[in-house]
């Protein structure tokens, strides 16, 4: 509750409630868990560690799941292959 960042990297779906928080606080959720929804085309939905619906109101910033810091771990794995390559070619 003292905390100006919070990274969730638990591996449970929606552990850190809103009670957890700072008011404030900003929140970077990298975690991906499926979890079981009817309403759903494939059955089921995406949703991180934290509990983004209970969360959202207390934080000044908070990533989202699908799509938070998916796109950016996809990024510098792209660009730590191709440093890797330039290395390895002595470039």
């Amino acid at each position: 509750r003292e905390a100006d960042i919070v990274v969730a990297a638990v591996g449970r779906a929606r552990m850190v409630k809103a009670d957890w928080l700072k008011d404030g606080a900003v929140v970077i959720d990298v975690g991906i868990n499926s979890v079981d929804d009817p309403s759903a085309k494939r059955g089921y939905r995406l949703v991180g560690d934290v509990d983004y619906d209970a969360c959202e109101a207390k934080c000044d910033k908070i990533t989202p799941v699908p799509g938070g810091v998916g796109p950016m771990t996809i990024a510098m794995l792209l660009r730590n292959t191709v440093n890797g390559a330039r290395r390895a070619a002595g470039i």
